[in-house]
C-alpha cells in the first residue's frame, strides 16, 4: 500500500504476459536512442538535458497503470502507456537527429503544417506536460528559474516550466519558432522568453478571439498561409501539398478510430477509461497528429475496447462515471487509479480530449488550410478557455449527457485565470442541473502549492459527503 492507497492487483499468467509485452515495447523504443546516435552522443545529451533522465524513467508511469488493474483493461492500459512512451521516444530521436529542420511550435499550433513542409516539429510544452506525470516534482526547478528572472508567480506553471527550461539552457535550439496568441496571457508571453534565449526567428499566428463563422475560418486560413511563406523564408522547409494531403488523411483516419472508441465508451459499463484515453489523445491529436503512429494507436485501442465491451466493463465495479474538466492533474496521475479502486469512479473524458475534432477536407490546399484552421480554433484550451463562457459550458454539459456522467471533477489549477474566473458560474449551472461538482484546488505542475496527498483528501471528502448520499 502506497501513500496514495493504490493497491497492486495480484496478476494472472495472462496479466504477466501482457506486462512483458508492454515493458518490451517501452524499453525497445527508448533503447533505440543510443543505438541510433551512439553511446557517446547520448551521454553528452544526457548531461546537457537533465530532462532526459525523467523521460527514461517512463516505466514508473507504466507500473502505475498496469499493476493496479487486471485482464483486458490492464493489457489495454499497458499498451496505451507504452505506445505513448514510444511516441515520445520518436520525437526525442528526431529532435537530436534533425536539428537543421527542427521548428519549435506552441502546443495549440498545428504541427501538420510542419510535417507537410518536411520540417521536424518539437512542441515546446511537451516536457512540462509529460515529465510531471513521471516525476511529480519535475517542473519545480524550472518554475523557480522563471520566477527568479521576474516572471510573476501567479501565472500558469506550465509556461513557467517551459520558460525555465529555456532559461536553464536545456531547450534544444531550433531553426525557428511558430507560436500564436493562445491560450492565455501567460502562455503567449512565454514565447518572448524563448525567442530571446534561443535567438531564432519567431512567427506569431493571430487567432480570432471568438472564432465562429466562415469569416473567422478564412481569416485564420490566411494566417496559416502567411506562416507557410514565412517558414519557407526562414527554414529549409518547402510546402509539398501532396505530402500535406497525406498528413491530413492520416489524421482523419486516426480520428475515425478515436470516434468509434468514444461511441463504445458512452455505453454502460464503460469498456475503457483513464489514461489510455487521455494520454492517447494528448500524444496523437496534440503532440504528433498526422503520423501513422496515431492510426496504429487508435486502431489497436478500438480492438481492445471492443474486447472489453464484449466481456463486460473496464472496471470490476463501475459505480460512478466522471468528466474531468481542465487538463488532467499532471502532478498526480494516480488520482483516478485511486478513485477507480476506492469508489468505482471511471474517468471517461477530459477537457483536453473533448473538442470538436473536425475532419479535414483534402481536395485542395485551401480546404486543407481551412480544415486545420478549424482544428486549431475549435481545439481544447482554445475553444474552452478563450472567448465567451458559453464555449466552456456548452461542450461540458453536452459531454455529460452523451456519456451519462454522474459527476464533474474540475481540476481547479490556480494559475489558470480563464477557468478560475468561471467557478462561481460553474457551481450555479451544476446546481441548476443537479450535477455534483468537485473543484480541486491545486497547481498543475507544482506540488509545493498543494501536494498529491492533499488533492486526494479533497476528492475523498467529496466522495464521502456528496456522492455517498446519492442513490446508485
Amino acid at each position: 500500500m502506497s501513500i496514495f492507497d493504490i493497491k497492486r492487483i495480484k496478476p494472472t499468467v495472462a496479466d504477466l504476459k501482457s506486462d512483458l509485452a508492454s515493458h518490451g515495447r517501452l524499453v525497445s523504443s527508448l533503447a533505440k536512442l543510443p543505438f541510433r546516435h551512439g553511446p557517446l552522443f547520448m551521454l553528452d545529451k544526457y548531461r546537457r538535458y537533465p530532462w532526459l533522465r525523467t523521460l527514461l524513467a517512463a516505466n514508473t508511469l507504466l507500473e502505475m497503470s498496469v499493476r493496479t488493474r487486471t485482464g483486458a483493461y490492464r493489457e489495454a492500459s499497458g499498451f496505451g502507456v507504452s505506445h505513448v512512451a514510444a511516441g515520445i521516444g520518436e520525437l526525442v530521436d528526431n529532435l537530436f537527429a534533425k536539428p537543421e529542420t527542427t521548428v519549435i511550435h506552441e502546443d495549440l499550433v498545428p504541427p501538420e503544417i510542419l510535417y507537410g513542409m518536411g520540417l521536424n516539429p518539437w512542441m515546446a510544452e511537451l516536457l512540462g506536460i509529460i515529465a510531471p506525470l513521471i516525476r511529480s516534482e519535475f517542473a519545480e526547478p524550472y518554475i523557480d528559474a522563471a520566477e527568479s528572472e521576474g516572471t510573476p508567480p501567479d501565472i500558469c506553471s506550465l509556461p513557467k516550466c517551459t520558460m525555465g527550461i529555456a532559461l536553464k539552457g536545456e531547450m534544444p535550439k531550433p531553426k525557428a519558432i511558430l507560436t500564436s496568441n493562445m491560450p492565455c496571457d501567460g502562455g503567449m508571453s512565454s514565447y518572448s522568453v524563448l525567442e530571446r534565449e534561443l535567438k531564432v526567428p519567431t512567427f506569431r499566428l493571430d487567432i480570432p478571439y471568438n472564432f465562429y463563422g466562415e469569416r473567422a475560418v478564412r481569416f485564420f486560413a490566411g494566417e496559416l498561409k502567411r506562416a507557410i511563406a514565412w517558414l519557407e523564408e526562414h527554414t529549409p522547409g518547402r510546402m509539398d501539398w501532396d505530402r500535406m494531403r497525406q498528413v491530413c488523411e492520416i489524421r482523419n483516419k486516426a480520428q475515425e478510430y478515436q470516434m468509434e472508441v468514444w461511441d463504445l465508451v458512452a455505453k454502460k459499463p464503460a469498456p475503457m477509461a483513464g489514461e489510455a484515453l487521455y494520454l492517447g489523445h494528448m500524444m496523437y491529436s496534440v503532440a504528433m497528429p498526422g503520423r501513422e503512429r496515431g492510426v496504429e494507436y487508435w486502431r489497436e485501442m478500438l480492438v481492445r475496447t471492443k474486447k472489453i465491451a464484449a466481456a463486460g466493463g473496464a472496471l470490476p465495479d463501475e459505480r460512478f462515471r466522471c468528466a474531468l474538466w481542465n487538463p488532467p492533474t499532471l502532478i498526480y496521475p494516480e488520482l483516478f487509479v485511486w478513485a477507480e479502486q476506492k469508489y468505482g469512479v471511471a474517468l471517461l473524458m477530459d477537457m483536453i480530449s473533448y473538442n470538436r475534432h473536425p475532419y479535414i477536407d483534402t481536395k485542395s490546399p485551401d480546404t486543407m488550410l481551412q480544415g486545420l484552421a478549424r482544428v486549431v480554433m475549435e481545439g481544447p484550451m482554445a475553444r474552452h478557455t478563450r472567448g465567451p463562457s458559453e464555449n466552456f459550458f456548452s461542450d461540458l454539459f453536452a459531454l455529460c449527457e452523451r456519456f451519462s456522467m454522474d459527476m464533474i471533477w474540475m481540476a481547479g489549477h490556480i494559475g489558470c485565470k480563464n477557468t478560475m474566473a468561471l467557478n462561481g458560474m460553474f457551481r450555479e449551472k451544476c446546481r441548476e442541473r443537479g450535477i455534483p461538482l468537485l473543484i480541486i484546488n491545486y497547481d498543475l505542475s507544482d506540488t509545493r502549492v498543494v501536494s498529491p496527498a492533499e488533492i486526494r483528501k479533497q476528492a475523498e471528502a467529496f466522495m464521502e459527503t456528496v456522492m455517498k448520499a446519492r442513490p446508485l
